[in-house]
């Protein structure tokens, strides 16, 4: 019997083969194939075998679930539900960074340094969750990024260029370049989330790092764009 999963966590060949070599030790599983960009593996065993055990199986990075197991659902609702659901802490501490730079600039309201302080966080708080696993970030980041594909160190070095992005938009230092850095480092990002988009390629995002597991929809391009969009404003402000 065969049986297809949907596979979340894998960002590499390497990933590929760590989760083709962990169902393969398993009894009962003849065969096990996964692929890439899918974000899946195809189970072929003489015994069932029950979700929970490929689970445990497999590495803590990795997520196995079953596919189209709502019988009543179109594979597009089951995608869209997975993915809201996924995608619950970028909506989730997007709305902390949004509240947090409302907070600090209500009373007198200030647009400019509102915007400000929003880029300063949003740098820092998705900094921080990229560091929790700096090894694994730079293997997703360049699955999708076309300057970390071309330049792999790019990847190492993009967590601390947020860092100090961050920190020059929160203390008021030289805000034109961070804003020009920031058209230039998010344009390239956008570039390939468009494409990764229009491919229709299941990958995880590294917006939040490979900590938590994000897949790359629409929402990690409006984040991006939110940044471009700011930048374009305070930079027209700024020399207009």
């Amino acid at each position: 019997m065969k049986h297809t999963y949907t596979v979340t966590g894998m960002t590499c060949n390497g990933c590929k083969a760590s989760v083709e070599k962990a169902l393969k030790a398993l009894p009962d599983v003849v065969e096990a194939s996964a692929d890439l960009e899918k974000a899946e593996v195809k189970i072929e065993m003489s015994n069932h075998i029950p979700t929970e055990t490929l689970q445990k199986a497999l590495p803590e990075k990795y997520s196995l679930s079953e596919k189209n197991i709502f019988q009543n659902a179109s594979p597009v609702q089951e995608e869209e539900q997975s993915d809201l659901k996924q995608l619950f802490p970028l909506f989730l501490i997007f709305g902390y960074i949004i509240a947090a730079s409302f907070l600090l600039n209500y009373n007198p309201w200030n647009t400019e340094q509102f915007m400000l302080d929003f880029m300063g966080l949003f740098y820092i708080v998705f900094s921080f969750f990229k560091l929790l696993d700096l090894k694994g970030f730079p293997e997703s980041f360049r699955m999708y990024d076309p300057l970390a594909k071309l330049v792999p160190a790019y990847g190492w070095v993009y967590p601390f260029i947020e860092v100090v992005l961050g920190l020059m938009f929160l203390i008021r230092i030289e805000i034109p370049v961070a804003l020009i850095v920031t058209l230039i480092i998010l344009g390239i990002t956008t570039i390939g989330v468009t494409k990764t988009l229009l491919d229709k390629k299941s990958i995880q995002c590294a917006c939040l790092g490979t900590a938590l597991k994000l897949p790359m929809t629409k929402a990690t391009f409006i984040e991006n764009s939110i940044m471009i969009v700011m930048a374009i404003v305070m930079l027209v402000k700024t020399y207009g």
